[in-house]
């Protein structure tokens, strides 16, 4: 037996396959690990023990720096938030729910705006470009903007997601054309694409870089969503920041109180109205949420 260190680089059926120095192992998770409820996931950094007829199994889990419930993917320095112009028609507060799940767990939140090509981008463009978060057009019939997502991968393992049928995989292979990933079409009855991508699975395109290409997910799934606490939720809008410690009242929840820099910055335009109303309905799920409620 032959002990190893590697990634997992995907996860099915209860096999996972982990990337070391010198190959690709087919690995089975030790039942300590179903025991203690922790489920490997794509990005774990791990130790492997290696039997002689080149099977592994699954020994340690290495700290995580972070890991998401939606995608089901650790440690990532970037999550890429997919929206589609139309087809599926973008849903703001989904996207809101996206980057502060990535801000609360520490990850840098990036914003893809796609199908350029099909719809006018700039109402969405307004409202976020006032937050800080980096944020590119793109199309992946044209090409715009492809060559700048390409290049903030760099260096990165990065996490693409969105509703299904964004163009999450249309655009991976427009970054790299040695992927050649499925793609889906829009299903016009139910308004949304078929699911192309079934499982996470890391994918190498330099020998620093890695990609994640995710199940897409529909808007009745967001409350499978990772959840944030209602007191680290003003944290979670970058844009708040300036204006957290100029409210009148110290226990301000920033949503209708009189004297809030908060709102003020809403009414004179310097924080984008939907952004807020994302913000208030957010605040609204989880403010009466006990700890227990949130395991």
């Amino acid at each position: 037996m032959d002990k190893k260190s590697g990634l997992i680089i995907k996860g099915i059926g209860g096999f996972y396959y982990v990337e070391t120095a010198d190959a690709v192992y087919e690995c089975k998770a030790r039942g300590i690990f179903r025991k203690n409820k922790i489920t490997p996931l794509a990005g774990d950094r791990v130790t492997i023990a290696v039997e002689t007829d080149g099977t592994g199994s699954i020994e340690e889990i290495l700290p995580r720096k972070n890991q998401l419930t939606r995608p089901p993917v650790a440690n990532i320095d970037q999550l890429l938030v997919v929206v589609s112009t139309c087809d599926p028609a973008p849903s703001t507060l989904i996207i809101d729910k996206t980057i502060a799940a990535a801000e609360d767990k520490g990850i840098e939140p990036v914003l893809v705006i796609s199908k350029t090509d099909l719809e006018d981008s700039q109402w969405l463009v307004d409202i976020y470009q006032k937050t800080g978060i980096l944020l590119f057009t793109v199309s992946s019939v044209t090409g715009e903007g492809v060559d700048k997502v390409r290049n903030v991968l760099h260096g990165k393992t990065s996490a693409f997601t969105g509703n299904s049928g964004v163009g999450k995989s249309s655009l991976l292979n427009r970054i790299d054309e040695r992927l050649q990933l499925p793609t889906g079409e829009i299903s016009q009855k139910l308004g949304r694409g078929r699911h192309t991508t079934r499982q996470v699975e890391l994918i190498k395109l330099e020998p620093d870089t890695y990609v994640a290409d995710t199940p897409g997910f529909s808007s009745i799934q967001m409350e499978r969503y990772d959840i944030v606490k209602k007191e680290n939720l003003q944290y979670c809008f970058r844009e708040f920041a300036p204006y957290l410690n100029q409210c009148k009242f110290h226990s301000c929840s920033h949503t209708c109180e009189k004297g809030c820099a908060v709102i003020q910055a809403v009414q004179d335009g310097i924080i984008s109205e939907s952004r807020h109303r994302s913000y208030i309905e957010m605040y609204n799920e989880v403010k009466d949420l006990k700890e227990w409620d949130l395991k």
